[in-house]
């Protein structure tokens, strides 16, 4: 699973929390996330997102 980060306003996406905000499910790929999906703080597309690394 990975941690996605909005290049715009900083929101995390999370693939093991999902978006349930979103009617993301938990453990959602951002890879499958559906393509109309949106940042929930700022609006942005998903091309302004970037996988980011953490640590556990």
């Amino acid at each position: 699973m990975k941690v996605w980060k909005c290049k715009k306003c900083g929101y995390i996406y999370d693939e093991r929390l999902g978006d349930s905000a979103s009617g993301i499910a938990k453990g959602t790929a951002f890879e499958d996330l559906p393509d109309d999906w949106v940042c929930p703080r700022c609006g942005a597309r998903k091309n302004k997102f970037e996988p980011i690394e953490i640590e556990d």
